[in-house]
């Protein structure tokens, strides 16, 4: 089981944080530096070695580490409310109740301004946000932009008073058996710290998010170390604590956490007063490889990503990418699987040229690609169909690559997308759903929405129409 380390909706508030945990500390006044990537690792080859102690490491960096406390109002129904005996005493005004629920988890400040980086699913759904630092002092907070699908916050502290940030290390330069340090709050007992070893890199398909690209550690992460600091040996920020694989919900020694170089492009965009995080578009769609496509290739494991589809006219095919090319490394990092190239696109931001080395026909070549943001069409191809037709009642639009980026979609597909269904309409009696791709009516491939609109609008003696779902095509023929 996958469990975000978030301690649970309920309703204790500030008063379960203990206040100064580690005691009175020195900390820096200033950010750390970048890790030094030339710095020698080092294995410890006698007793009195291994008794050195984090002590500084900790002193350096718990203080840019924060608590933070999301709270709602959720409104409660009468479990009575629609019952008609008791209805006919208290009429249609049933009582209804507003409670507040609090859910715990932490923050690491990565700027001396305030600038907070957290978990996405600790904030989600908050009306009021509070930090409480490590020595006691409590803020209120606001959200200057968050991401649901890489599970990432960023909040700024309201109060112009400068703070102990932690600098970012080069996630990349991260290696199996580094040890590191996990800091948070975990069941909401006060700041603690446990350390670790990185177990493995790049791990996806894990089911926490549509982010597939963690850092894998046996540091002891618990429920309440969401958003919390994985620290290297430098005392820099090496990535965001995020979830356990735990069949109690308590941490069985495998933890995940956002490499520092998703949460420093994240925090970048930010910043910037972007919005969102906007992601590069390179217009291909891809998959990964199987065991038996890398044995017709020639290669000895299962790894890179093969491309399935290229949106005529877009980045990667003005680069010259192909379907059926097998990207294997971007910028001279090897591609392991298709959410690492993501990974790679997404940290290497808007308007970069991106060097890829291909394998084409059993042949490496290299291209180069430039890196654009999603475009739109306008807003005009919006609508909500009507008339005597199985798509009555459905809201759909154009596919287009900011659209698709919006609803978490691969860039690369072309059609009219499903984005909403009427309740009892004949869309949703013929099977349609949100974020379907209309692909075929008639026989005839669907582009836009005006084209969809002219076709569904001529009377027909039958309805044949595919559509794309998650990647599947499905087909249906009604009379």
């Amino acid at each position: 089981m996958i469990a975000q380390a978030r301690a649970p909706f309920g309703n204790s508030v500030l008063g379960g944080f203990v206040s100064g945990a580690l005691g009175e500390t020195e900390v820096a006044a200033e950010a750390l530096p970048v890790h030094n990537a030339a710095a020698k690792r080092v294995v410890p080859n006698s007793q009195a070695q291994l008794l050195y102690s984090y002590s500084e490491l900790v002193k350096k960096t718990a203080g840019a580490v924060v608590n933070v406390y999301a709270e709602r109002m959720v409104r409660q129904s009468s479990p009575f409310g629609g019952d008609p005996f008791f209805e006919r005493f208290f009429g249609q005004r049933m009582p209804h109740r507003s409670q507040k629920q609090s859910s715990l988890g932490s923050g690491v400040i990565i700027d001396s301004s305030g600038l907070i980086v957290t978990n996405n699913h600790v904030i989600d759904g908050a009306d009021e946000i509070k930090v409480a630092l490590a020595d006691g002092r409590e803020y209120s907070s606001k959200v200057l932009l968050k991401d649901k699908r890489v599970d990432i916050a960023v909040l700024q502290i309201e109060d112009d008073a400068d703070f102990v940030a932690i600098g970012y290390s080069d996630s990349d330069r991260l290696e199996v058996g580094d040890i590191v340090l996990a800091i948070g709050n975990p069941f909401g007992v006060g700041q603690t710290v446990t350390s670790g070893i990185v177990s493995a890199l790049a791990r996806n398909g894990i089911g926490i998010s549509d982010f597939g690209f963690f850092i894998q550690t046996d540091a002891a992460i618990n429920p309440g170390n969401s958003g919390g600091a994985l620290i290297d040996m430098h005392g820099n920020l090496i990535g965001i604590n995020t979830a356990i694989f735990s069949r109690s919900g308590g941490s069985n020694g495998i933890g995940f956490a956002i490499p520092a170089n998703m949460v420093r492009a994240v925090v970048d965009a930010a910043k910037r007063g972007d919005e969102r995080f906007k992601r590069p578009y390179i217009g291909a769609t891809f998959a990964a490889v199987t065991g038996d496509m890398a044995e017709a290739l020639g290669m000895k494991r299962a790894s890179g990503a093969i491309v399935t589809d290229v949106a005529e006219n877009g980045p990667a095919d003005k680069g010259g990418l192909t379907v059926g090319d097998l990207v294997v490394s971007m910028n001279g990092v090897v591609v392991e699987h298709p959410d690492a190239l993501g990974y790679r696109l997404a940290t290497a931001g808007v308007g970069r040229d991106a060097e890829f080395e291909v394998m084409s026909r059993s042949k490496i070549r290299k291209i180069t690609i430039t890196l654009e943001a999603p475009w739109s069409r306008g807003k005009g191809a919006e609508t909500v169909i009507s008339g005597n037709n199985p798509f009555a009642g459905a809201t759909v639009a154009d596919l287009v690559p900011k659209l698709a980026e919006d609803l978490n979609m691969p860039t690369g597909q072309e059609g009219v997308v499903v984005l909403a269904v009427e309740s009892g309409s004949p869309a949703v009696r013929f099977g349609l759903k949100e974020r379907d791709i209309v692909t075929v009516v008639n026989g005839k491939t669907v582009t836009s929405v005006n084209q969809m609109v002219d076709m569904v609008s001529r009377r027909q003696p039958y309805w044949r129409f595919e559509i794309n779902r998650n990647g599947k095509r499905f087909s249906q023929l009604i009379r």
